[in-house]
């Protein structure tokens, strides 16, 4: 049988990590881990134990971008057939929190990968960049809407017509980068963080994530009025009741998700 080229994992209680295995491919994002990961992030979606979700690599390679030599010689009518993008809005659309633990080469595909998540943990040698113009291409999984969004139009725009790396800390200053660690600690880091998460209450982290998301294209007012209606649905919850008692009593609490 063949090896998945995507893994499922769960590190700790609470945590969906999916690392992508395509080693000896420099983990390329061909049509089957495309698929692989959005099953994976539905499933882990659809799993009420699970509370927050990981994105990683391997050690030198977190993704090196598409599989070129799958889509050299397509036409656009193939490639509109495949539904890559189906896929790439599947893989983004969790409301759970994600978080990208990346080292090394997020290139390209591996760069929207990466930025499908909430936050990035970075290792000091990871690489950046969106290379798919030096191809003949241009970005097709997020690199021109989603990166703009986190770097503003100058940056992006050195970014994408470039086609140059950049370092973690140059995406950490641009912020895309949320936190850099030794590469050692990258997947540790990444892990006791989404368990730090995953202890939350999850209805309040669903929201938060929701309104931040909702609010990041629309005006000030309508976030804030997101915003409002998100506080006010949250005492309705049981966790809200547990959270402020256990506060008032300096207890650690429990909290269920409902």
């Amino acid at each position: 049988m063949t090896a998945p080229v995507v893994l499922l994992e769960h590190p700790v209680d609470g945590v969906a990590l999916i690392r992508l295995n395509r080693p000896d491919a420099r983990n390329a994002l061909n049509m089957e881990v495309r698929r692989q990961l959005a099953k994976h992030v539905a499933d882990a979606t659809d799993d009420p134990a699970i509370r927050c979700i990981i994105f990683t690599g391997g050690d030198k390679v977190f993704a090196a971008g598409a599989d070129i030599k799958e889509m050299a010689e397509a036409g656009s009518i193939e490639m509109m057939q495949r539904g890559a993008f189906k896929l790439w809005r599947a893989t983004a659309a969790s409301h759970k929190p994600v978080i990208a633990a990346v080292n090394g080469f997020a290139v390209g595909g591996g760069c929207e990968l990466a930025m499908c998540a909430d936050i990035i943990i970075a290792g000091e040698s990871a690489r950046f960049g969106q290379p798919e113009v030096k191809i003949g291409i241009t970005p097709g999984g997020g690199g021109t809407q989603r990166l703009t969004r986190a770097v503003g139009k100058f940056n992006a725009m050195r970014i994408c017509l470039t086609g140059d790396m950049f370092s973690a800390a140059q995406m950490q200053a641009m912020g895309v980068v949320s936190e850099i660690v030794p590469d050692a600690e990258t997947e540790k880091r990444a892990v006791a963080l989404a368990q730090q998460i995953a202890e939350l209450p999850p209805l309040a982290v669903q929201q938060i994530k929701e309104i931040i998301l909702a609010g990041e294209d629309g005006s000030l007012e309508e976030g804030l009025r997101l915003e409002a209606k998100a506080i006010q649905l949250m005492f309705s919850s049981q966790d809200q009741k547990e959270g402020m008692a256990a506060f008032i009593e300096k207890r650690k609490p429990k909290f269920q998700g409902k």
